[in-house]
């Protein structure tokens, strides 16, 4: 795959905060497409996706939450973040200098897990095109897939209580686990994955995702190692005003054998990024708010 250098940028979210952009040029763009990452995962996943997408006339901004990749300055240990502010403060400065460098060009969310979770605190979101989620649901523990029950229990109640403290952030590379994580990001995500309703309910904010109205296109996979497609329908559900389109995708449409959670943005899927990613960018936004019975 051919590729496309980045200009990577600081940015401080807040004085002291510095993330870092990674800025996917396109000629005569036609839209720009914010990848917003999945928990603890750092931008240089979604590399190769967001140079593809460039190349196919896309301004694309990546970015790291503070934390996690380029936005790691110094060991965990050192400083702190919960997951709240990756949203309303680092989060919510990518869309801004988005808004304000292209005014003239609509703005796509395209989001993978906890990227779509986060929308719902961000600010000026009414100046944002659509959404596209891509294997976004709640964290509620009882509603994974039963072989990640056991080991959700063990985590939440077993490990992460004595880990945080012990080493002042959670380890997850070390093991095999999520990725590194800062502790105020962890133990708030805990407390959130405890809750039947999740963030929304864990932090008191129904009327605040219940007021989103921006189009929400779905993407959500039969083979999904951690979402079941309940979890996906009450992540969703808390956007109760926001139009939507839900789509269940099975490998097989695609002849393929798996796609999972994480497999998709690999460089290996680049016909499935052509034939299932791209046409949600400009398809026909949806309308109607789609709320279909939780499994």
């Amino acid at each position: 795959m051919p590729k496309k250098l980045s200009k990577r940028m600081p940015l401080d979210s807040v004085p002291g905060r510095t993330i870092y952009l990674h800025h996917y040029p396109a000629e005569n763009a036609s839209k720009v497409v914010i990848m917003a990452p999945a928990m603890a995962v750092p931008h240089s996943y979604y590399a190769d996706f967001c140079s593809w997408l460039a190349r196919q006339g896309y301004h694309v901004i990546g970015f790291d939450y503070y934390g996690v990749g380029l936005a790691q300055e110094d060991s965990l240990r050192h400083f702190d973040s919960s997951v709240t502010e990756w949203a309303t403060l680092d989060a919510q400065a990518v869309l801004d200098k988005c808004q304000t460098d292209f005014p003239d060009l609509p703005v796509v969310w395209f989001a993978h897990s906890i990227g779509g979770q986060l929308f719902g605190m961000l600010e000026r979101t009414e100046q944002v095109e659509r959404m596209v989620t891509v294997a976004t649901g709640t964290g509620y523990w009882r509603d994974t897939k039963p072989s990640l029950k056991y080991k959700s229990w063990v985590l939440w109640w077993a490990i992460v209580p004595w880990l945080l403290p012990l080493v002042g952030y959670f380890p997850g590379a070390r093991l095999g686990i999520v990725g590194n994580v800062p502790k105020s990001a962890m133990a708030q995500w805990r407390r959130w994955c405890l809750h039947p309703d999740y963030l929304v309910g864990a932090e008191h904010l129904y009327q605040t995702y219940a007021a989103i109205k921006t189009p929400i296109i779905s993407l959500a996979f039969s083979d999904d190692e951690m979402l079941t497609y309940r979890n996906i329908d009450a992540m969703h559900n808390f956007y109760r005003t926001a139009p939507q389109r839900r789509l269940r995708i099975e490998p097989a449409d695609f002849d393929l054998t798996h796609i999972g959670h994480f497999a998709l943005f690999r460089p290996r899927f680049e016909k499935l990024w052509a034939e299932l990613l791209l046409p949600q960018l400009t398809a026909e936004l949806p309308t109607d708010r789609a709320m279909p019975n939780v499994e």
